[in-house]
């Protein structure tokens, strides 16, 4: 399998990993063991090795600040809509509690994105939470979501980082329930988690670019060059999504990388090809391009009806001093403050474009009954240069290369799904 970041300047491939748990806070424990009784001994066992049992409850609240008291609205209310509180601006925070799964209570965590396995040192990017402007966002709550969810199925769709949204998922909801890992495909890019006790299905459909894409070949050797067929939807995910009840779709990396577009027979632009009378429509134009044709689907999509379509916006890289494969970095340990990021940046623009295609498709989809909602992470993920793995990943096929594109687990990743659980209760429910 070629690796995205051989063939990407903003992206890696997805996950070859074999899942294993590290045992690295082992040793913190072996006093209390070795000096316990048996009974005491069964005890600590069974604390370890159970997901989170003594927990604190979340509150299942969504709190909207005013200057010196707060008025609670139920977050599980329907159609709340108090401009007070936005969800996707805001700043974060310090939260002593850190993360709610960690490597040692989450088995899933792939290779490739397990930092403290793979020598990260510091733990202070996990000791924070995204604070929206207006109200107080809840922790994720497991048994929350899979209440809502009951019975349910819910796919993300979109390539390795909408992976990386669906395994920071898994670890949270693992500590609720431990999943059933019912399918993988031979390039481990299709995969299938279940969880028995609540019927709930989770997967990953692994799609490039949405559409329907075509590598051109030099010789017999792959040219990082690829033809978009705007008009065909990528059937890796046009043949599943109607199984599902909500979908979310997440796309970007990949347009970084010469493209020609074709629409219903003709080459109607591109992306990097300078080619003399070819439109050169740039990253965003691309983007735009394959995100309205994937919503459009799912407007039309017969047997897709009651199909709830989210998006996830664009998470952006924090390659400093080079690129990808001239010797980018990311090392720092903590967040930017909101006055330090762009928000007229390169970025920026790419998120604000999938949410005027996910609108132009809530507009058409309304008049049907047809739900669609976002997840705006763009802004806060801007903020998060401390977040990605860089040299702390199973490299071993890549030597000497940093990923400054995916998100540690556990990580600020794990904000997507505090604000996804708050989006799913409060507009699409």
């Amino acid at each position: 399998m070629t690796h995205d970041m051989k063939s990407s300047p903003a992206s890696l491939c997805g996950d070859r990993e074999r899942e294993r748990c590290l045992i690295t806070t082992m040793g913190r424990f072996a006093p209390l063991l070795f000096g316990c009784s048996t009974v005491t001994f069964i005890f600590s066992i069974f604390i370890l090795f159970s997901p989170l049992p003594l927990a604190p409850s979340i509150p299942k609240q969504l709190h909207v600040d005013d200057d010196h008291h707060h008025s609670t609205i139920p977050i599980i209310k329907p159609h709340q809509n108090d401009e007070r509180c936005d969800l996707f601006k805001g700043r974060w925070v310090r939260d002593e509690k850190g993360s709610g799964y960690n490597n040692w209570s989450c088995r899933s965590i792939p290779e490739s994105k397990n930092c403290f396995k793979h020598g990260r040192k510091d733990d202070e990017f996990v000791k924070w939470r995204w604070k929206p402007k207006g109200c107080h966002l809840p922790r994720f709550d497991a048994a929350t979501f899979f209440t809502l969810l009951q019975g349910k199925k819910l796919a993300f769709v979109g390539d390795s980082v909408s992976r990386n949204h669906m395994e920071s998922l898994l670890c949270l909801l693992s500590q609720e329930e431990a999943p059933k890992d019912i399918y993988k495909d031979s390039e481990d890019r299709f995969r299938t988690w279940y969880f028995p006790r609540h019927d709930f299905t989770l997967m990953i459909l692994w799609s490039k670019f949405l559409v329907e894409a075509e590598e051109r070949m030099n010789n017999g050797t792959a040219s990082g060059v690829y033809d978009l067929y705007l008009d065909k939807i990528d059937k890796s995910w046009e043949e599943k999504v109607a199984g599902v009840d909500y979908a979310i779709f997440s796309n970007a990396h990949w347009f970084f990388r010469p493209i020609y577009l074709h629409n219903n027979g003709k080459l109607i632009g591109c992306v990097y090809c300078n080619d003399e009378g070819v439109e050169e429509v740039g990253v965003g134009g691309a983007l735009r391009m394959a995100f309205r044709a994937a919503f459009q689907y799912m407007n039309g999509c017969e047997k897709c009806k009651g199909v709830v379509t989210l998006l996830r916006t664009f998470s952006p890289a924090h390659f400093e001093n080079g690129t990808w494969n001239s010797g980018g970095s990311c090392s720092r340990t903590s967040p930017l403050d909101e006055r330090e990021i762009k928000l007229g940046s390169f970025e920026r623009e790419l998120g604000n474009i999938q949410l005027e295609e996910m609108e132009r498709a809530k507009r058409e989809g309304g008049m049907k009954g047809i739900k669609f909602g976002a997840l705006d992470v763009t802004t806060a993920m801007l903020m998060r240069p401390d977040g990605h793995p860089g040299a702390h990943w199973d490299n071993k096929w890549m030597q000497g290369y940093n990923d400054c594109v995916h998100w540690c687990l556990p990580g600020p990743i794990d904000a997507w799904n505090d604000i996804l659980l708050a989006v799913l209760v409060r507009e699409v429910r």
